[in-house]
């Protein structure tokens, strides 16, 4: 024991001298090793800080209250919740009742003697510097002790009287308005004075104002209704303080009387699951994590961790053979001293041991400070506040060890292969002369075909994903076995070649060990890369060619169907901000109130539905008495032939939803519908109609005005036909050609005014000159914001793929990896032939020839390694693709059996991103070669005569 030890202090002794004469190459490996361990230890500590603790949780959702209580909006009946309150359900089954109507009362969960705080919650147009803004207004008295820790005040104060306000920072920055100015309302001639700036700590990007309780939303709400305006919306929850806190069983008591609770005692000590009754009710509801799903992403995290420590190996292996073969007259002398083996490999391992454990230190700590510094720039990224800064020693010091076991391993290979020298090789110098092994290319081999057997399975016999991840990452390891004997093959090419790019080739045929394991990392970096592109460009492809536009490229649309008294304002902001051509303004029916729409809406609304004749109805559609499901009458031969019916076709609709429109023949302009009897016949004052369906054999098209929704209902219930005036007209119907993009039905005003429909603005589309550019729309969407809640602006700008910045982030990975590699090698190759360039400088070599061999050698390693990498690549890419293509066909083929129209057979190309392959294969070996010449010197230093 006491021999072992003192023989690993030497050892360690040895390399720590060596690693610091070596600052270079030692600096090289520290870094490979320190930058994912300084990633990985950001990553934990930004993760552990930004995952609240439950007591956190508490504090910013329930302040220093012991629970909230809500309406869950079931009606007031008793429900049955899980601890959280995330996921709930009525106590009784209401599958073949109606479904309970009204409004719970919360202050009947209340239990005797508790103090409560009201926090009540709505919106409001808020007049600011730029116009109006539509804000989230709060009503709680944050100044309470209860409401502690909800709001965190950033300057001045909470609001004491009814007539003060504060706001978060969030509004104040985007409204202009600061601390000491007044605040005003749209159709409200209330002033308050804001007093306050905070924010909140979950939700730094929520722009509110808090007022005292009754203070604002009440009036205003007064104000809007008399003046026949939309009220705001109010949502009234509970702070509640009860002393011993708010239980299970008061949970469960409250629950009984309709009220959902959220509880700081519940979810601190959250009960069994037996006595959780939500749970009876649906057995499968999810109380915690899936272990499957836990499993998966342990599987994934230690696949990404095992493939980044292959790289940090297969890099970082080569500079410690380097350090051993420039080290081989001091290991010669241990050995001729009477050293054995086991102490040249200790010396060797013991170099990466203190690599590592540096790099470790280094990575650790610079991983601490990048979390500290990164921490507020991704609070205001995420809009969240973190907790406390956590760390936690123990998963710090595995990182920590992660890096000494990746170093040690990094150098086991270069140990084993310097300990095997002879003490005369070592001292003399001589390399030896060593065949390539046959059996790591027999291995690998068997590993390319058992892994393309075995994706190619995965895909076309057992459909799963899993079996071609696994089938394509054996395949891929077994082109890195492959790697050292297709380097020898590479060397075949040199006879065709120049100098000094055939004395690159040469010497990297010639030093496998070093060349082989850096191939085989641009070849991994490569290969995942273009999988991913091709997989990625391929799905591109899918989703271009299934791609239905909403409207004309160039269009834009306009709606607000909850605001009439707001679309003739928002239709002058778009066409002052957009480039229009044409305008087409669009109105809507109204049954009832202006802002009742197609179908119904609040209290008092009516609505409206096309007949559709009987002889046009799908038969897979109809519906009747207590028939659920009509497709169940036919056979599946009978459903698949439905399916393709002309009747069963639901078309495409429009982005908003409204079928029905009241417009003039600009609209069609618009939508470039030049069929010249369609336009003269909207001119003309007819409807016009763009689906068949709804014509009946007179041709004519009806409309139900239905007024009483209720009784609607219930006669759909009986299987009958509701009641409702029949507006009928006689219409003219386009060609089954014409795209209308989702409108079925276009009203004349004069049509819609003779008929005594109430047609109401809703929006308007406008054709453009051109695309609007970003500052266009950002100035457009920020007038509107002002304007209204409900606005839908839409840009019809056709397909627009996201693979393009997808691929080109890739192929920026993969190029800055096989740029590292290659340069890695060959600034290995370099100190590692430093004799052989001393020798080409004396027999009258000019100096480029360094700088040239340098570039070459860069760029032989990264040609290598990428063209390797992208033919091992398309793979995994081939496997996914046919697995996807399986999976969609059967949904095809259930969708046809069930009667439903799928549309067109699934379409899944191959599309390999020529691209990204391009810049791969040509531009980043170029442009590695080009990096690595200039970054060399043209001559080297002089050397001193080794002793003899």
């Amino acid at each position: 024991m006491k021999t072992w030890l003192h023989s690993w202090r030497a050892a360690l002794r040895i390399a720590r001298r060596d690693a610091w004469r070596a600052k270079g190459r030692s600096f090289l490996v520290l870094a490979m090793i320190a930058l994912p361990i300084m990633g990985v230890s950001a990553a934990d500590l930004t993760l552990r800080s930004a995952e609240l603790s439950t007591t956190e949780k508490m504090a910013r959702q329930l302040g220093t209250a012991d629970a909230v209580l809500s309406d869950p909006g079931m009606g007031g009946v008793p429900i049955l919740q899980e601890p959280a309150g995330d996921m709930y359900d009525t106590a009784e089954n209401y599958e073949n009742k109606p479904w309970p109507d009204g409004k719970g009362d919360v202050t009947k969960g209340l239990p005797a003697g508790a103090k409560t705080l009201t926090d009540t919650v709505g919106r409001a147009k808020v007049n600011t510097e730029h116009g109006l803004m539509n804000t989230e207004v709060r009503e709680l008295k944050t100044a309470d002790p209860m409401a502690k820790g909800i709001a965190a005040l950033e300057k001045g104060r909470f609001p004491e009287r009814a007539e003060e306000v504060a706001a978060t920072t969030s509004f104040l920055k985007k409204s202009g308005l600061s601390v000491g100015d007044k605040l005003t309302m749209r159709n409200f001639d209330r002033e308050y004075r804001i007093v306050g700036a905070y924010e909140l700590p979950s939700a730094l990007k929520t722009d509110q104002v808090n007022a005292l309780p009754g203070a604002l939303l009440g009036p205003l709400n007064k104000a809007l209704e008399k003046a026949d305006l939309p009220e705001s919306h109010l949502n009234t929850t509970y702070l509640v303080a009860v002393k011993g806190g708010f239980t299970w069983n008061m949970v469960k008591e409250a629950n009984a009387k309709g009220v959902l609770v959220e509880s700081r005692q519940v979810a601190m000590d959250p009960p069994a699951r037996s006595d959780v009754p939500y749970y009876k009710k649906s057995p499968y509801a999810s109380y915690e994590s899936s272990r499957g799903a836990d499993a998966a992403a342990l599987a994934a995290i230690a696949t990404v961790v095992g493939l980044a420590l292959l790289e940090i190996c297969l890099l970082a292996g080569p500079a410690f053979a380097v350090g051993a073969r420039r080290s081989r007259r001091q290991l010669g002398l241990v050995g001729a001293n009477g050293g054995a083996r086991n102490h040249i490999r200790a010396i060797v391992l013991a170099g990466g041991l203190v690599i590592g454990a540096a790099a470790a230190v280094v990575g650790t700590v610079a991983g601490t400070i990048l979390a500290v510094l990164l921490q507020p720039v991704l609070e205001g990224q995420m809009g969240e506040r973190f907790g406390s800064f956590d760390v936690r020693p123990l998963e710090l010091l595995g990182i920590a060890l992660l890096a000494v076991f990746t170093g040690t391993m990094a150098a086991l290979v270069p140990a084993v292969t310097a300990s095997r020298q002879s003490v005369l090789t070592s001292l003399t110098g001589r390399r030896g002369v060593r065949k390539t092994g046959r059996v790591l290319p027999v291995l690998g081999l068997i590993g390319v075909a058992l892994g393309t057997a075995v994706a190619l399975a995965g895909s076309l016999l057992f459909d799963s994903f899993a079996i071609v991840g696994l089938g394509a990452g054996v395949a891929e390891l077994g082109v890195v076995a492959l790697t050292p004997a297709l380097v020898g093959l590479f060397g075949r090419l040199g006879r065709f070649l120049p100098l000094s790019p055939r004395l690159a080739l040469r010497d990297a045929v010639r030093n496998r060990g070093r060349t082989a394991p850096a191939v085989a990392a641009v070849l991994a970096a490569v290969a995942g890369t273009v999988a991913v592109a091709t997989y990625t460009a391929s799905s591109d492809a899918q989703q271009r060619a299934r791609y239905t536009p909403t409207m004309p490229s160039g269009v834009i649309a306009v709606v607000d169907e909850e605001n009439p008294r707001d679309v003739p304002a928002i239709r002058d902001a778009a066409h002052r901000g957009f480039p229009v051509d044409v305008r087409a303004d669009l109105s809507r029916i109204a049954v009832g109130k202006d802002r009742c729409t197609q179908y119904g809406g609040e209290d008092g609304c009516g609505r409206y539905e096309i007949v559709v004749p009987k002889a046009n109805q799908c038969p897979l559609h109809a519906t009747g008495p207590n028939d659920e499901d009509p497709a169940s009458k036919f056979t599946v031969a009978e459903r698949r032939k439905l399916a393709k019916d002309w009747r069963c076709d639901l078309g495409n609709g429009s982005f908003y939803g409204t079928d029905i429109v009241v417009a003039d023949e600009k609209l069609l302009t618009v939508l470039g519908i030049k069929d010249e009897a369609t336009v003269k016949a909207l001119k003309e004052g007819r409807v016009v109609s763009f689906d068949k369906q709804n014509i009946d054999s007179a041709g004519k098209l009806a409309i139900r005005i239905i007024t009483d929704s209720k009784a609607a209902d219930k006669a759909y219930e009986a299987g009958k036909e509701p009641p409702g005036e029949i507006k009928s007209f006689a219409v003219h119907q386009a060609p089954e050609s014409v795209n209308s993009y989702g409108i079925t039905t276009v009203l004349p005003p004069s049509a819609a005014s003779a008929a005594g429909l109430k047609a109401v603005p809703f929006g308007t589309y406008f054709s453009t000159d051109r695309l609007p550019t970003s500052k266009e729309e950002q100035g457009v969407d920020d007038a509107l914001s002002k304007i209204g809640t409900d606005i839908a602006l839409h840009i019809e700008k056709g397909y627009e793929s996201e693979a393009n910045i997808v691929l080109l982030a890739l192929a920026v990975f993969a190029g800055l990896i096989t740029i590292g590699a290659a340069g890695i090698a060959t600034g290995l190759a370099q100190a590692d032939a430093e004799a052989d360039l001393k020798t080409l400088s004396a027999v009258g070599a000019p100096p480029r020839v360094r700088r040239t061999l340098s570039g070459f050698q860069c760029g032989v390693v990264s040609t290598m390694g990428v063209v390797l990498g992208s033919a091992a690549g398309v793979l995994p890419a081939i496997g996914l693709l046919l697995t996807e293509r399986r999976d969609e066909m059967k949904w095809y083929q259930q969708a046809l059996d069930s009667g439903y129209s799928p549309g067109p057979e699934p379409y899944i190309p191959l599309v390999l991103p020529w691209g990204t392959l391009g810049a791969l294969i040509i531009a980043v070996p170029l442009g590695a070669a080009l990096l690595a010449a200039l970054l060399t010197r043209s001559r080297g230093a002089l050397a001193r005569r080794e002793a003899s």
